[in-house]
């Protein structure tokens, strides 16, 4: 059974009418959303304003299911579900939510469109969910880097990539790799806008930015706090990355996450914030750039549309596609010293033995991990354009 038609299954049951209709409907699509594993629901509202047309987010890919009656009204429920202000529908709003038939946690944020408000609701993993380094996907070698890392007492380990890259998830993987067993014990420290998931024994802080406890602030504070560990959510301006250098320099390993394409433009945004060379070449060990890949389902030899693991996506599940830049490596740090340009810092990267995640993405399309398609998708044009010399070879 298709998601559209699951989905009308479950609200012909309901009667628009209902003074519990709105309720029941919402509880209908975070479960049904929640069961299909979707990473976000969107809810927008119509030219009628009487119905929602919803997507589900699904291994990174939005699929349509529909019309849902009743759209104010069920828009209403979710802001009453996450605290919001029901009577504020010119204004964006953001809150939480603890489903109550599961551990995962749900942000609500609504946003005021001509037609009337859209709502998208996020589903993050459980607090006793997250996984570990070693579940995550990573090839062997940057794997045995990532854990080689970890161990180290200063440093600043920056992992970037769009938004649904996996960022966060690496992060909180990476904390809960320090809490081994047979890690040294160390105090860990984090600063989040928002939590997305709480890990015992480490000391978490939700940041506001638009209060005084923003990163900045966070950030000098929690210098004072005998950190050992500091994980900070993201870098979004200079402020902020100054004073994460700084704390890498001075015996904290540091983690973090950036917006950047790959590994060598996240090292020419840096520097056009005006990050000093010098801080860069000291402070930073390493940068992560990932993307993740719809893996093809068992079923994509067959013409079947109705396996039921993939439910005719003749996708299921995704596989991470990952470069590592390590600074350390003398000619990536002397080019970083001497302000050379992305490219050249990329060129001597693979010299030094990084593997781009263009290649590791191609290898997978070869062994039938992914396709050339999703590639496209993710990558955009760019993938074929710098792989085509070597498809041809394949």
């Amino acid at each position: 059974m298709t998601l559209h038609e699951e989905l009308d299954r479950l609200l012909s049951t309901l009667n628009v009418g209902d003074e519990k209709y709105a309720v029941k409907a919402v509880d209908i699509l975070l479960d049904l959303a929640q069961r299909r594993l979707a990473s976000d629901l969107h809810l927008l509202p119509d030219e009628s304003r009487t119905h929602l047309v919803p997507y589900f987010r699904i291994d990174g890919v939005l699929e349509p299911v529909g019309r849902i009656a009743g759209g104010v009204n069920i828009v209403s429920r979710l802001k009453v579900l996450a605290s919001l202000l029901t009577y504020r529908t010119d204004i964006p709003q953001e809150g939480r939510v603890k489903a109550e038939s599961t551990e995962s946690e749900v942000r609500i944020s609504t946003f005021p469109t001509p037609h009337g408000e859209k709502a998208v609701v996020r589903f993050f993993v459980g607090s006793g969910d997250y996984r570990l380094l070693a579940d995550l996907g990573y090839p062997e070698d940057i794997e045995q880097r990532l854990q080689e890392i970890l161990q180290q007492t200063s440093g600043l380990l920056l992992t970037c990539g769009p938004s649904g890259a996996g960022k966060t998830t690496m992060l909180y993987a990476a904390i809960r790799h320090l809490q081994q067993p047979s890690s040294i014990l160390r105090s860990i420290c984090t600063l989040e806008d928002p939590v997305e998931a709480i890990i015992p024994g480490v000391s978490q802080s939700l940041v506001k930015p638009e209060t005084e406890f923003n990163y900045e602030r966070g950030l000098v504070s929690l210098m004072r706090q005998d950190p050992d560990v500091i994980m900070v959510g993201e870098i979004r301006n200079r402020e902020t990355a100054e004073i994460v250098f700084q704390a890498s320099l001075t015996g904290h390993l540091v983690l973090s996450t950036f917006h950047a394409g790959t590994a060598a433009d996240a090292v020419g945004r840096l520097a056009d914030m005006g990050i000093e060379p010098y801080l860069m070449r000291s402070g930073l060990t390493a940068i992560l750039a990932q993307r993740l890949l719809r893996k093809l389902c068992s079923c994509h030899l067959s013409k079947e549309s109705d396996c039921e693991k993939c439910r005719g996506r003749k996708y299921l599940g995704r596989v991470v596609a990952a470069e590592l830049l390590e600074t350390e490596a003398t000619e990536v740090g002397k080019a970083i010293l001497d302000r050379r340009d992305v490219q050249t810092v990329y060129e001597l990267a693979k010299k030094s033995g990084m593997v781009p995640m263009l290649e590791r993405a191609r290898r997978m399309t070869v062994e039938g991990v992914t396709t050339l398609e999703e590639c496209d998708r993710v990558f955009g044009p760019y993938f074929r354009k710098n792989m085509s010399s070597k498809l041809s070879e394949t």
